[in-house]
This record gives structure tokens, sequence and C-alpha cells, in this order.
């Protein structure tokens, strides 16, 4: 009964989206308030609908109902309690499930955000999102419904993908989605302007929160799927340049972009056009994402669905909203009046240089990631773009745009002074060179690649410190008073620093990653190895059984000068439902450094196994944290809470009487 429920809820949903689709619309072309009211209240149907759905398919995982065809598909009794929650969203039906789920959170959070957005702004808006969420209910509904039973019922089920079978998947894809997912709304708020004719700052400050937000939960998204790879897959890497990594790297790059375009549109009421072809863009690229990951044009760890069906009802949705998105630019872009005017050397024209560098890093992703795939559709010939093509492509654009952030920051709104900037930035670049050498220094040298990246890393990061120090310091000031002008600085300033300096650190982790070291060997009871500086000894092996596999593990004390300091386990895990093996990797966390040891085959000689030492790399994605942490910072801004800026009710019937008689008007 309950998977009926859910199974009816989504239809109802569908229903009522399909209500919230037309109604506010219409209402707001004809200045009906009783029908833009129908939205709002529209929206939080619709998400509660979704929700019911989504928990009865959540209940149906708990209780192991193995009528369902989806539970019997990806899992198992025998499975832990967590992992039979995230198998939930670990298969194609159920990923699809919270997908939609999101979009009707992002509608029902627009629906309660009464004060934050100017009326018909919101009424178009909700209306755009209840057609996003209509055509995915749809597809879920028609073709990937993932409340099908089957008749009989096996006694049990089929088990999700040992890979999968990770605390890393009850954390990524939520977030993840949250990310990309979220743009939906910058989406529904560009075409809602298009729509209305109306683009100004007002638009800006009501979209900007969505568009921190959407950006602060992909990152925490992407860092999270980066680190599942790194220690679950036991390759001992963290990114590979996968499409599918690539299908949410993309939609970062463009809405990082998108973010900083917002600001200058805020502030001087400029980029007005180049703002909306962004929002149209990252929202683009996250369903282009949707489509890579769920088509079947390609076989990858993180895709789901190989079924063409699918595929082309996906690609339906995306040429209709890709499409219509473009259209309705083209359409209403080249009536948009021009805003604001600013200097090339200003932070605004530092802006824009990093809206055109990420672009471009942006373009390189795309090319890399869809070149193969259409190479191969139009002919026989495959091939792999790995790497090597990022490396000559990617790395220089990113490395221009991490050296412009500190120029930017150091620029003046609207009319710069470059040579003042620079002489702003004469302690951080010497404070920067002077901590790169002696890192290098400690290190005996390194390549040259990674101390230009090691440097630019801390460059970004002591230049996000100096924003604040700058704007709250001056010679002659007590500390006192310098705290207390740092600490009454808004939140969004705060933000901006943190944020820049969580890239900073995340570079300076990426770039260290140059002096990690990998070592082959065959482990011997009590022969020493070495990893980097530190020495490992087989100390044992075991097998134990856990309830749905049994594992065999091989225990590594980890000395320093000849003292254990850590022990580290590691092992390969059978489950015999999926008659599957894994590689467990062992990790042992030494400051921000960690050991990374993968076991490979037993033999006659002894235990093949992959040792890493891997300086710093816990950086990597401590950089990203602080980075979304700047993001929910700037969140906090009370100017953002407070949302859209509108007329008093005075200024309102004064604009009101003059738009009634104009002629009379004094």
């Amino acid at each position: 009964m309950i998977v009926e429920t859910g199974h009816y809820a989504l239809v109802l949903a569908l229903a009522l989206s399909a209500l919230q689709a037309a109604l506010p619309f219409w209402g707001a072309r004809a200045r009906d308030g009783a029908l833009m009211a129908i939205g709002p209240a529209a929206a939080v149907a619709v998400f509660a609908c979704v929700a019911v759905a989504f928990g009865a398919l959540t209940w149906a995982y708990v209780v192991s109902d193995f009528t369902v065809r989806n539970v019997v598909e990806n899992s198992h009794s025998l499975k832990p309690l967590l992992f039979r929650i995230t198998g939930v969203w670990g298969n194609h039906e159920g990923s699809m499930l919270l997908w939609a789920l999101v979009l009707a959170l992002c509608g029902a959070l627009l629906a309660l955000a009464r004060n934050a957005v100017p009326g018909v702004l919101r009424a178009d808006a909700l209306a755009v999102q209840g057609l996003i969420t209509l055509a995915f209910l749809i597809y879920i509904v028609s073709v990937s419904n993932p409340f099908v039973r089957v008749t009989p019922p096996p006694a049990e089920g089929q088990d999700l993908n040992p890979i999968l079978q990770d605390i890393g998947l009850a954390i990524h894809p939520p977030l993840l989605y949250l990310g990309y997912v979220g743009f939906s709304l910058v989406f529904a708020f560009a075409a809602a302007a298009l729509i209305g004719g109306r683009i100004d700052a007002i638009w800006a400050r009501a979209v900007r929160p969505w568009c921190l937000a959407a950006w602060a939960f992909l990152t925490l998204g992407i860092a999270m799927g980066s680190y599942w790879a790194y220690y679950e897959l036991g390759w001992g890497g963290f990114w590979f340049w996968d499409p599918v990594e690539n299908a949410s790297f993309m939609p970062w790059l463009c809405g990082t972009a998108l973010l900083h375009s917002v600001v200058v549109m805020e502030k001087r009421d400029a980029l007005k056009v180049w703002t909306i072809l962004l929002a149209v863009l990252t929202f683009s690229l996250s369903l282009l994402g949707a489509f890579i990951v769920r088509s079947g044009v390609l076989t990858s760890v993180h895709a789901f669905a190989t079924d063409p069906a699918r595929g082309l009802f996906i690609l339906a949705i995306l040429t209709f909203f890709i499409g219509g998105g473009f259209a309705l630019f083209a359409w209403r872009a080249p009536l948009l009046r021009a805003g604001g005017l600013f200097a090339p050397v200003s932070r605004e024209g530092a802006l824009v240089a990093n809206n055109l560098l990420l672009a471009a890093c942006c373009a390189t992703v795309f090319a890399g990631t869809l070149y193969p795939l259409a190479l191969e559709a139009v002919s026989d010939d495959r091939i792999s773009v790995g790497p090597p093509f990022y490396d000559l492509t990617f790395t220089p654009l990113a490395m221009a745009t991490l050296l412009l952030i500190p120029f930017g920051q150091a620029l003046a709104w609207k009319r710069g002074d470059l040579l003042q900037a620079a002489r702003r930035l004469l302690g951080v670049t010497g404070v920067s060179i002077l901590a790169c050498l002696a890192i290098v220094y400690a290190a005996r040298g390194g390549p040259a690649l990674a101390v230009i990246g090691l440097w630019l890393g801390l460059f970004v990061l002591a230049g996000g410190v100096n924003e604040i120090v700058s704007r709250s310091w001056r010679p002659g000031i007590s500390l006192a008073t310098a705290l207390r002008r740092a600490f009454g600085l808004p939140r969004s300033a705060w933000g901006a620093a943190v944020a820049h300096a969580g890239v900073g650190v995340c570079v300076i982790g990426l770039a260290a990653q140059a002096w990690s070291v990998e070592v082959l060997a065959v482990a011997r009871p009590g022969e020493p190895l070495r990893a980097g500086p530190y020495t490992l000894t087989l100390a044992e092996t075991f097998s134990r059984n856990v309830s749905n596999y049994s594992e065999d593990v091989v225990r590594f004390r980890v000395l320093d000068g000849g003292a254990v300091i850590r022990t580290v386990e590691a092992s390969r895990r059978f489950y015999p439902a999926r008659n599957m093996t894994t590689t467990e990797a062992g990790i042992t966390t030494i400051g921000f450094g960690q050991i990374y040891v993968a076991p490979g085959e037993a033999t006659k000689e002894g235990l093949g196994v992959r040792l890493y030492w891997k300086p710093w790399v816990l950086l990597i994605w401590l950089g990203a944290v602080i980075a979304a942490a700047g993001g929910a910072l700037s969140l906090a801004d009370r100017r953002l809470r407070v949302g859209a800026p509108a007329l008093s009710r005075a200024r309102a019937k004064r604009a009101k009487a003059l738009a009634a008689a104009p002629g009379e008007a004094t």
C-alpha cells in the first residue's frame, strides 16, 4: 500500500506541476493576483507529493520489499541499513526521483521566499520551474518508474554494485544534485526576466542567493565525488577527467563565471546580456550532464542507464529547454537596454576577464568531453581524451585565472589604478614567493610547473587574507580598531575572501601532488618498504566475514625513525550476491598528507602492493570545503537575506499615479 501511495503521489505531483507551469504564467500576463497566487501553493504541493513518493521508495528499500523491481535489482536483505537507504539513489530510477525531488524543493523554496523576489518575476520563475519539473516527472512516470512491481517476487535481491556501497554515496549525489539541479532555479529566473523584458540590479539581487547556494552545493558535491573515487576505486587518484566527472565540472566552471557576473550586474547594472547567457548555459550544461550519464552513450562507474529509449527522452528534454532557452535569449536579448559603463582597468574589468577565462576553461573541457563521443557517432574511430590534453589546454587558462584573482580584489570599482593595485599586492607577492621558496627548499626542488602552481595557490590564499586586512587596517590604526572594522565588514566581503582563500588552499594541495611518491612492491612479513619519508612493514594478514561480504585484510605498521606511529588496514572484499571482488584501499593521515595502500594479488613471493605517499593531499578537499563555506558566509549577508529592494508604499502610490495620469504629474 505504501508503494502504491508513492506512485499515486508521483502522478499527483505531475498534475500539480502542470498547474504550476500554466496558471501563474497566465496570471502574470493578465495581472491577475489570484492566478499568480496559485503558483506558490502548487509548488509547495508538488514538493510535498514528490517527497511522499521519495519516502515511499525509501521505505521499500528499508524493509526490503522485493515486490518492487527497483528494490530487487539494487538491494539485498543482508545489506546494512545505511546502504539500503543510499541504494535508493544508487540506480537510474531512484536517482531521477532524487533529481525531481530537488527540482520540487527549489520551487517550494522560491514559493516561500515571499519578500525576496518581486511578484511578477516570482510568478514567471515558478512557472518555468514547474515546466522543468513537469518534463522530468513525465519522464519518470513513463519510462523510469521506480514503483514497477515484479511478479512473482524473488526471495532475495540482486544487491547494489559493491563500489556504490559506501558512505560517500550517502553524501555525494544529494550534494551534487542540490548543486547542478539547483541551477535550474537560476535558469528559471533568467527565462522569467526574458519573458518579462526586465533585467536590472533588482533581478541580480533576487537571483544571487540561489546562485550562491547552488554553487556552494556543487562545489561540495564535486569534492565529495573526487574523494570517493580517491579512496574507493583503489587507483590512488582523485581526478581522471572522466566524461562523467566533467559533466559536473562544466556547470561548476560556468556557474562560477555566472556568480561573478551577477555581482557586476548587481553593483554596476552592467553585463546584463552576458549574465543571462551564462544562466542559460549553466543549466544547459547540467542537462547535458544528465544526458551523458543516463543515455548510455558511455560506460562508466558513474553512469546508470543503457536503455536507448531513456536516452532519447532525456535528449528531447535537453533539446526543448536548451533550444527554448537560447531561442528566448535570441528573441529578447537585442531589446535589452545597455547597463552601466566602467573602465577596462577596474574591478568590473577584472571580473569580465575572469568570466572570459572561465568560459574558455569550460570550452576546453566541453571539447575534450564531447569530441570523442561525436567522433564515434559519425565514424568507427574511437579515441580517448585524457590528462595530456587537459594539461596542455586547461591548465594554462586555469593558471591565468588564478593569477587574476588577487589583482581583481585589489582594483577599485568603475575605474581602477593598476599600478596602485600592484603596490597593494607587493606584500602578498613577497610573502607567497618566500613561502614557496621555503617549501621547495624543504622538498629539495621539484618540477617547474608544480612550483608555479604552488606559488599561485599561495598567492591566491594570501590575496584572500589581504582583502580583509586591507579593508580593515591602515598604518597608525590600533589592532582593536582593525579587528572591529574587520568584523564590521559585510558578510559577502568575508565570503568572497574566504572562498578565494579556499581556492588557493585547493591549488596548493593539487600542486603538492608533484612531490607524491608511488611504489610498486611485493610485501613480505617484517620486510621494510619505503613510502616517501616513512617505512611500512607487513604486520599480519587475516580474514573476516561481514553481513553481505567477506574480506581478506592486510595490516601494515607505519614507522618514522624506527618508531611505530600508525597502523593501516587494506583489504580485498568478495560480495557473493554480485559475485564481485573489490579492493579497499588503506589510508592513514599524517598532518595534511596521507599514506595510501592498495593491495594486489597474493603470490608465492608475497603480496603485491601499491604504496603512495601523498603530501598535503587533504588540502585539495579542505580547500573545496573552505570555498563552499565562503559561499555560505556570503548567503548570510543581511542584504541577501532581506532580498531584492522594493518601492516604499508612498513611492509605489506615486508611481501608480504617474502611470495613470502622466500629463498631470508634477
